[in-house]
């Protein structure tokens, strides 16, 4: 690790711009399993776009999904592409998220980035990495 690098931690907007859930397995008794493809816009800190498939359980009692994500645009200045790979499960009121940048994921100016993501917040990307 190089010792310039530094840890930072950015909130970064984004909206939907498309959203298409597929069912493919309803069970009559189960959650229902989904695959959707999700489109961002991202401005801010991250300016650029989003594509982002995801599985999810979507139970009565609880939910969970798991998804990967490729970012592409400019952070903080720097273009190039990542991807992060998220989930989170939801009990009742209760929720949790998680998330990575997948190691070596990183291209042009964002070669070699690493870190968390998290999508605790509707609509917002928390992001801690080292660049």
């Amino acid at each position: 690790m190089d010792d310039q690098q530094q840890t930072h931690t950015i909130d970064a907007h984004f909206e939907i711009t498309e959203f298409d859930e597929t069912v493919y397995d309803e069970p009559a008794e189960g959650p229902k399993l989904t695959r959707v493809r999700i489109h961002k816009r991202y401005h801010g800190v991250i300016d650029g776009a989003g594509v982002v498939d995801v599985l999810t359980a979507q139970g009565h009692d609880g939910a969970g999904y798991v998804a990967s994500e490729r970012a592409e645009g400019t952070l903080d200045g720097r273009r190039g592409t990542f991807v992060i790979q998220h989930g989170g499960l939801a009990e009742g009121t209760t929720q949790r998220t998680f998330g990575t940048i997948v190691p070596g994921s990183g291209t042009g100016e964002l070669t070699g980035i690493s870190g968390r993501a998290e999508e605790a917040q509707r609509e917002i990307l928390t992001l801690e990495y080292t660049l």
